[in-house]
């Protein structure tokens, strides 16, 4: 049952917060167009440990690492372990065009980078996709997004950074689809696992999801096994007890208040 979110449960739930075993954040996706100085104010004055940065619009790493440096200096003043997703709108790692992937290339570097300025633990990218729905021009775009990916793991190694791979939903254009492509990839670029919960929830075989070697961290969300909606905990069927042993958790949802409430089902149904 989700604990509802006031005041005589503020004290229950921050108790909980504190003892809770898996550490919990969100994405800014939830709070878009706000400032990123608000978006840790929010995070720490809701008890989160965690916070991932979804690099498009106002958070673009190329717009920010132009800006004066005193845009970077509230990161140090919050005791939040900060992740970025990098840009993925237009971007192809797997593009059957040299320029998109060289275009891909530059701006996953420019999130690194962004990532160095703030300390950030790891960024998350997508794998890349296909818009051709043929064997062979699929197994040509994998090993074009494993080239670039690899070379992006490459310069993140080079910077101390993180670099992790997200599965996603479970449809033909997609790479990383399954687990095993999953796998694949994270063992061909060398890289980090993102496991988005909601995506595996769309394939055949979730728990093979939470086997994956290499795991950086989750991203919470819910559906119905069949399409990818990013529903709140608990609106969905997917299995929270998989979430058992999770380390680092993003719920990554657009509604402020959804988040909340995916966080307060955890706590209350002894998630850790």
């Amino acid at each position: 049952m989700v604990l509802d979110f006031c005041d005589n449960n503020k004290n229950l739930i921050k108790s909980k917060i504190k003892n809770h075993i898996m550490k919990l954040g969100f994405s800014t996706l939830a709070l878009f167009m706000s400032s990123l100085e608000q978006c840790l104010k929010t995070a720490s004055k809701d008890e989160f440990q965690l916070m991932e940065i979804l690099c498009e619009g106002p958070y673009w790493p190329r717009n920010v690492l132009s800006l004066d440096k005193k845009v970077f200096e509230p990161f140090s003043s919050y005791d939040i372990d900060v992740f970025l997703h990098s840009p993925t709108i237009d971007l192809n790692p797997g593009s059957l065009n040299p320029g998109i992937r060289e275009e891909t290339l530059k701006q996953l570097e420019e999130t690194i980078d962004f990532a160095v300025k703030i300390n950030a633990k790891a960024i998350t990218t997508h794998p890349g996709l296909i818009h051709r729905f043929e064997e062979r021009v699929r197994t040509y775009g994998i090993n074009h997004a494993i080239e670039t990916l690899r070379d992006a793991n490459d310069y993140a190694m080079g910077m101390g950074i993180k670099f992790s791979v997200e599965n996603m939903p479970n449809k033909y254009a997609y790479f990383c689809n399954t687990a095993e492509e999953h796998q694949f990839f994270i063992n061909e670029c060398g890289s980090y696992a993102t496991v988005d919960t909601g995506h595996a929830n769309t394939s055949k075989d979730v728990k093979a999801f939470f086997k994956i070697n290499k795991i950086a961290y989750y991203h919470l969300n819910d559906n119905n096994g069949k399409k990818d909606q990013h529903l709140t905990l608990g609106e969905g069927n997917f299995d929270l007890n998989l979430l058992s042993g999770v380390d680092n958790g993003i719920i990554e949802l657009n509604n402020y208040q959804n988040i909340l409430k995916s966080r307060d089902l955890l706590i209350s149904s002894n998630i850790e």
